[in-house]
């Protein structure tokens, strides 16, 4: 029985770890084949690439760098020939407080923004040229509900870059969606990775899903099968989309 990503070739950021490997898994395991990026831990992308019997492509590129989504890009490309899908998966998360140096402050947002909103929507930019060239193709954004409820004091920029993201994603599937190019975005609430771990380490399970009324965070295959089901070519019509995964936290 042929897999639902069979023939397809999948772009994902920040893919070395956490959903991101996940998701890597999961869209292997359908057929695709996956281009993995990462930034500094080769280590960690050789080992998921062996996970997956070797069936993709390794790529490093250093989204903090204003010319680093560009060149990604560019060697993923050259590496595949033809990409059919993008994920927008890779993102960080600054602590900073209101009553932080100005210096830090602008530091933090500017980085948060690269690396979380920039970057994406200049791979987004090349995805659709290559897209609109080739027949078409999907981008996956990875959002958060913190862009949609807004988001904890200490960590403002965070929820800032992914709300500008669903924007994003809504621009383009209003913008690109007769070109054959499709943008969905991807909204989980908590999910259970190191940083879950550390913040339940520190404070308590019951304090992290306080506010979950299912009482358990999303695991990363959970939405890495989500991810998985989005950029079959039978789900077109999800175009636009923002997909909620954060157990009842925030509905709307």
């Amino acid at each position: 029985m042929e897999k639902p990503l069979q023939g397809q070739t999948v772009l994902v950021t920040g893919a070395s770890g956490g959903i991101g490997a996940a998701i890597v898994e999961r869209l292997a395991a359908e057929g695709a084949r996956p281009i993995i990026h990462y930034g500094r831990d080769a280590a960690a992308a050789e080992a998921l690439l062996a996970r997956i019997n070797g069936n993709g492509l390794l790529v490093q590129a250093d989204l903090a760098a204003p010319d680093g989504p560009f060149a990604l890009w560019q060697k993923a490309l050259a590496a595949a020939g033809r990409i059919h899908g993008l994920v927008n998966n890779a993102g960080i998360r600054t602590e900073i407080f209101i009553d932080a140096a100005p210096e830090d402050w602008k530091a933090a947002w500017q980085r948060e923004f690269q690396i979380n909103f920039f970057a994406a929507a200049d791979l987004c930019k090349e995805a659709i040229r290559h897209f609109k060239a080739t027949g078409g193709g999907r981008i996956v954004n990875m959002a958060s509900r913190a862009g949609q409820r807004g988001y904890a004091a200490d960590a403002m920029p965070y929820g800032a870059t992914k709300a500008a993201l669903i924007n994003l994603t809504k621009s383009i599937a209003r913008s690109f969606g007769a070109d054959g190019v499709t943008a969905v975005a991807i909204a989980p609430g908590w999910v259970r990775t190191d940083m879950a771990e550390d913040f339940i380490a520190t404070h308590g399970k019951s304090v992290a899903v306080a506010d979950i009324p299912i009482g358990e965070m999303a695991s990363p295959a959970e939405v890495a099968e989500l991810v998985a089901f989005v950029l079959r070519p039978s789900q077109a019509s999800l175009n636009g989309a923002t997909l909620d995964v954060n157990g009842g936290s925030y509905i709307r």
